[in-house]
């Protein structure tokens, strides 16, 4: 019986894989939020940090592809 807290062996295989994107993408997203609270935008017109979901979204996306330059 499979456990719900076991990840299959696929799964793992592809975290490791993928680490640096998922940890670029959580401190991206982390770094647009907090960039959007502190900074944001007060008119509403800017297309990226009107709203704190854009933000979030695009400093994931960021900070994914950052961290991904420094995979080999």
């Amino acid at each position: 019986m499979l456990n719900i807290f076991q990840v299959p062996h696929f799964m793992k295989k592809w975290i490791l894989i993928n680490k640096l994107y998922l940890i670029g993408a959580v401190a991206g997203a982390i770094a647009g939020y907090v960039y959007w609270q502190q900074v944001g935008c007060s008119s509403g017109t800017c297309m990226i940090t009107s709203r704190p979901l854009n933000s979030t979204l695009y400093g994931a996306m960021m900070g994914a592809l950052s961290f991904g330059l420094f995979k080999k």
